[in-house]
C-alpha cells in the first residue's frame, strides 16, 4: 500500500524488522486488555506480522493492517486497520500506552475513514469496542461516529478473561455523514471577528428598514454565540423579523446563521430576502463572509428566499442526534452557502 501521512504520523505497511516495536505493546497485558487478541507469545507476534505484510500485499487490498509511525522520530507506536470484507467494512486501531491521551488514534481513525470513503467509494463504516472502552468510544464520537447499539454478552472474550463474555458498543458513520463534517470543519475555518457589537447603521431600501430590537451575547452553556435581532418595518408597521448569528461551529452548520420570518399578511413580496440583503453589511462588519441558511426540506418558501440570495445548495444533510432540530423532530435539513 501506499504510505498515508497525516500531521504527526506515517501510516504504512508492515514489515518484518518492526517485531520489536509491535511485540512490546502486543505483549502487554494492559495494551491489550480490551482486545480479542493478547498478551502475545512472540510466536503470535511473528504470525500477526506475516499475516499483515500478506494482507498488504494482495491486488487489490481487501483488508488493510497498518502500522502507524511517528514522523518525527521513525518510532512505531501501534497500528490501525480497515476491514472491507463482507457488508459491514469496519476500522479499528490500537496505540503503545507509552503514547496514550495525546491524540494519535485519532489521527489514525479520520485517515481510515478518508481511506475508505475518498479510496473506496464506502457507503458506511462501522468501529466497535468493548463497553468499558471509554477512551476508544470517545475517540469514535470524535471522528464522527454514531453510537447505533450495545450488544449485551455479544462477544466471547478470550482466555484467561475474568469474565466469559463481554458487552460491546457498535458506532457507525455514512459517507454522508463524514462529507458533512468535513464541510463542518471547511466553516469552522471561516473567519469571523467579534470584539463586541457594533453600532448599527441606518439599514433601509426605500420601502422596508430594519431596527435592531436585540443584542443577544453569547451562551456557552446553551452553545449559543452572540446574535443581532431585526425587526422588519414598512412604514410603520412590523411585518416581519431576521437573526444573524456571529460565528461558525458544527451547531450552526445546521441550524444556520441566518433566520427570518415575514407575517402571513405580507408574505410572496420578497420581504425575506431583502431584509436578509440588508441585514448582510453587519455580518460584513464582522469580518464573515459566507453566511449559512439552512431550512426545511420541504420548506419551498424558504428554498425561494435562498434562491433569490443566490445562495448555493451545499446538500441535504441528515441532522445528528444532538441537534436542536432533531429534538424538535425534524430529520433531515438543506444548507445553503450565501456569500454575501
Amino acid at each position: 500500500m501506499k504510505p498515508i501521512e497525516t500531521d504527526r504520523l506515517i501510516l504504512r505497511s508492515f514489515k518484518e524488522d518492526d517485531f520489536e516495536a509491535v511485540h512490546s505493546y502486543a505483549s502487554d497485558a494492559e495494551n491489550t486488555a480490551y482486545m480479542l487478541f493478547g498478551p502475545n507469545s512472540e510466536e503470535d507476534t511473528r504470525a500477526f506480522l506475516q499475516r499483515a505484510i500478506a494482507a498488504s500485499a494482495k491486488d487489490p487490498i481487501d483488508n488493510y493492517t497498518i502500522a502507524a509511525q511517528l514522523k518525527e522520530t521513525g518510532q512505531l507506536i501501534g497500528a490501525c486497520d480497515l476491514y472491507m470484507k463482507g457488508d459491514e467494512p469496519e476500522v479499528g486501531w490500537l496505540v503503545h500506552k507509552d503514547y496514550w491521551g495525546r491524540g494519535y488514534g485519532t489521527e489514525m481513525g479520520r485517515a481510515l475513514l478518508k481511506l475508505g470513503f475518498e479510496e473506496h467509494n464506502l457507503r458506511r463504516i462501522i468501529a466497535r469496542c468493548d463497553v468499558e472502552n471509554t477512551a476508544s468510544s470517545r475517540l469514535m464520537e470524535k471522528i464522527g461516529m454514531t453510537r447505533e447499539g450495545l450488544f449485551r454478552e455479544y462477544r466471547r472474550t478470550r482466555p484467561g478473561s475474568d469474565k466469559l463474555y463481554r458487552d460491546e458498543l457498535t458506532y457507525a458513520i455514512l459517507k454522508e455523514d463524514w462529507e458533512a463534517q468535513r464541510e463542518v470543519d471547511h466553516y469552522n475555518a471561516q473567519p469571523c471577528i467579534f470584539e463586541g457589537f457594533i453600532t448599527v447603521p441606518a439599514l433601509s431600501d426605500g420601502e422596508i428598514f430594519l431596527i435592531c430590537t436585540e443584542k443577544a451575547p453569547a451562551n456557552p452553556e446553551k452553545k449559543r454565540v452572540p446574535s443581532y435581532t431585526f425587526a422588519v418595518c414598512k412604514g410603520g408597521e412590523k411585518i416581519g423579523e431576521v437573526r444573524l448569528r456571529l460565528g461558525y461551529t458544527p451547531g450552526l452548520y445546521y441550524a444556520g446563521q441566518v433566520g427570518y420570518a415575514i407575517d402571513e399578511a405580507h408574505r410572496g413580496n420578497g420581504y425575506a430576502a431583502r431584509a436578509c440583503k440588508l441585514m448582510a453589511p453587519i455580518a460584513k462588519a464582522h469580518g464573515m463572509t459566507k453566511l449559512l441558511i439552512t431550512n426545511n426540506h420541504t420548506n419551498t418558501a424558504s428554498r425561494r428566499v435562498c434562491e433569490k440570495l443566490g445562495a448555493k445548495l451545499v446538500r441535504l444533510a441528515r441532522l445528528p442526534e444532538w441537534s436542536e432540530l432533531y429534538e424538535g423532530g425534524q430529520r433531515y435539513v438543506n444548507v445553503y452557502e450565501w456569500s454575501v
